[in-house]
């Protein structure tokens, strides 16, 4: 019997359900595009939609848009006046999270940026009261870095994938980049002053990060 399985449903089936528009951009991710395990799916989508309307914020940067789950959750919780940033290196993936966003009535509130984050996070003039980072796992710190000192004090930093499928506590494979740039980022984030944070086990793993004081490391 597979426990973690039976938990995930009953978990998702006492989880507010997906809007349909949420449920078609679920199913079409995982018909017609590859690696759709990066969909950040629905009790996932749920809990950034929640955070998001705890703490009302007036400007976020994603870092990963994929096919647009995310983004959707996240700019439904936005303020009214809010806007969402959100970065996709892989500019096929634009017309479809662009239609979605559409369909979900949010498409006012997100700016669309297609390129690398590491050049493209510099030049966002705009500090943020929410970052969620779900890019490369190998650029995880290098985000960290580049993005804390645009996040306002008191503001939350959510980083998705932190536990990697276990990985984490596993003997690394000789061609793994991803698990080391976890668990550096892991690490940094434990040791950083400038912030308090909880790893929560849920899904693949989430690290919550709020930002209590401002300095340079």
């Amino acid at each position: 019997m597979d426990i973690d399985l039976e938990l995930e449903e009953y978990a998702e089936a006492h989880t507010t359900p997906e809007t349909e528009v949420l449920y078609r951009l679920n199913r079409e991710t995982n018909i017609k595009i590859l690696h759709p395990r990066m969909l950040s799916g629905h009790i996932q989508g749920q809990f950034l939609k929640m955070i998001c309307g705890m703490i009302r914020p007036k400007q976020i940067l994603e870092v990963g848009t994929y096919t647009g789950y995310s983004a959707i959750c996240l700019a439904e919780g936005l303020d009214d006046e809010g806007l969402l940033h959100t970065i996709e290196i892989k500019p096929e993936l634009e017309e479809m999270a662009t239609d979605y966003f559409k369909q979900a009535g949010v498409f006012h509130k997100i700016k669309q940026y297609i390129g690398d984050a590491l050049t493209i996070i510099p030049a966002i003039d705009e500090t943020f009261d929410l970052i969620f980072i779900d890019a490369d796992k190998e650029n995880y710190l290098n985000y960290y870095r580049m993005t804390i000192d645009k996040l306002n004090l008191g503001g939350y930093l959510l980083a998705d994938n932190v536990l990697w499928s276990g990985k984490i506590l596993q003997p690394l494979a000789r061609d793994d980049k991803d698990t080391p740039g976890i668990l550096e980022f892991n690490t940094f984030v434990q040791n950083d002053p400038r912030v308090e944070n909880v790893l929560l086990p849920f899904r693949d793993g989430m690290m919550m990060v709020r930002k209590t004081m401002n300095y340079d490391l």
